[in-house]
């Protein structure tokens, strides 16, 4: 058992984001200034938003911290100073930053207001900490790249700087936050708040050959069946291989045409060396196997990433990390549920990242002898009770009659196999269609803020569910 619990911080993509973050075991937020935070898009925070978002956070004795980390390019430095100050007279607890120019002029002007180090500056090691500390910085928000040792020695050489490391969420092909596919292909550059995440998108791809005379790569053909990278990577290999002088074979670099589901025809082009294709869909991160050894060697904050992700992904993350953190203060061994609970989140496959160089659960499964692809579905928020115990649920996706439903609820989650449900009129029906629908449903016990999964059927049969 130890008596240090590190803080639970959670994105905020909108106000009700936030406030289920917190509903859910949130010690803090972070959610980003206009303009200058790596998620311009998708941003629901103006300065009233921001203002209110303070306020509510301090009333609830939580803390609120704006991500204003953005590398700045001169005609964004003429004008932060400006845009700043307004924010700054909000009181949030601290600035996330990573432009040295900024945290300077920042640090000058107003000294009193803490500032944390985003992932964004790659703080590798303890020197780094060290400078930064000097500067003046609070806090580091450490590298995606390095390993539990390699935080713990950083731990032991900065004593007394706050840390904080990524446990979950999406994690960049490239060094952290240095990704260059959606700038090369959108021209919409990710350091500037614009990444439109182009890593993840869905490919096809066409065979393009090099014009002599201009350089550029022109389609040949569409293939006619999938492409299979890892054989032209064995190729590629030994055209590369066979080069006794060291010398790179022409077969050693391939152009390709590639086309994104979503803008037939429009094709764009990738090349293909001796290691590989530069296109990739990395898995996600998910270190909740690792929130003991965090704690145990002093990490301040335990940061989950997505502020544009769902209500119900914020709900979820937060309760199963509060839950984590909780049992390893209390010194309770780790709960493998938790790890089921997570595959409910749509996700991409889930990783240890970098923490261990060898990832256990890349080879071991803690719960089944088999991969599960996805546990649940998230099918409606409640909106309302009435008198009765019926609850209304706005509906998200679909669900059904039959159906096995979790209600996740910051008080506890429990199942309910679904036996009646009601349209808006009071009439009994057996379908609830996705979004924008409205129905009603009999559920017991707390549900006031409540959100609704479907469990999927080899999930159902292995929960013990009670009548709605």
């Amino acid at each position: 058992m130890t008596t240090f619990s590190p803080e639970l911080l959670l994105p905020a993509g909108s106000l009700e984001k936030m406030r289920a973050a917190y509903d859910f075991g949130a010690d803090a937020v972070y959610a980003g200034q206009p303009r200058y935070s790596l998620r311009a898009r998708n941003n629901a925070f103006g300065i009233e938003q921001l203002k209110q978002g303070v306020e509510e956070a301090h009333a609830r004795g939580k803390k609120f911290f704006v991500t204003s980390n953005l590398l700045a390019h001169n005609d964004k430095v003429r004008t932060y100073l400006r845009d700043i100050e307004p924010v700054i007279n909000l009181n949030p607890d601290a600035l996330i930053m990573a432009d040295p120019g900024l945290i300077m002029q920042v640090h000058e002007k107003w000294p009193h207001i803490p500032i944390h180090l985003s992932v964004q500056a790659n703080t590798t090691n303890s020197a780094t900490v060290k400078f930064w500390q000097k500067v003046g910085v609070s806090r580091i928000i450490l590298s995606r790249e390095l390993s539990l040792k390699e935080i713990e020695q950083i731990r032991q050489d900065c004593p007394d700087m706050e840390i904080e490391v990524f446990v979950h969420g999406a994690l960049c092909i490239a060094y952290s936050g240095r990704c260059l596919l959606s700038g090369y292909f959108n021209h919409r550059d990710p350091n500037q708040g614009t990444c439109t995440n182009a890593c993840r998108w869905d490919y096809k791809t066409h065979d393009a050959a090099v014009d002599p005379n201009t350089g550029e790569a022109l389609a040949v053909e569409k293939m006619d069946s999938g492409f299979n990278f890892q054989h032209q990577q064995e190729e590629s290999d030994k055209a590369f291989s066979a080069c006794g002088d060291g010398q790179r074979h022409p077969k050693a670099d391939q152009v390709y045409m590639i086309e994104e589901i979503g803008r037939p025809g429009s094709l764009m082009p990738i090349m293909e060396d001796e290691h590989g294709t530069y296109i990739m869909n990395s898995k996600d991160l998910r270190a909740i196997e690792h929130i003991e050894k965090l704690t145990k060697i002093g990490v301040d904050s335990l940061k989950i990433e997505g502020r544009t992700k769902s209500l119900y992904y914020v709900a979820r993350t937060a309760q199963a990390y509060r839950r984590a953190i909780d049992d390893a203060v209390a010194g309770r061994p780790f709960n493998p549920a938790l790890i089921t609970e997570l595959e409910g989140l749509a996700n991409r496959g889930y990783t240890g990242g970098l923490l261990e160089r060898r990832p256990a659960n890349d080879y071991q499964n803690y719960e089944t002898g088999h991969s599960v692809a996805s546990r649940s579905q998230f099918v409606g928020e409640v909106r309302g009770v009435r008198a009765d115990g019926w609850v209304e649920v706005e509906t998200k996706n679909r669900f059904a009659v039959g159906d096995t439903l979790e209600i996740i609820h910051p008080t506890g989650n429990r199942y309910v196999k679904l036996e009646n449900m009601q349209n808006q009129d009071g009439a009994a029906i057996d379908v609830a269609s996705g979004n924008p629908l409205r129905v009603w449903i009999p559920v017991q016990g707390p549900v006031e803020g409540a959100l609704v999964a479907r469990l999927l059927p080899e999930a159902a049969a292995s929960v013990e569910a009670v009548p709605a």
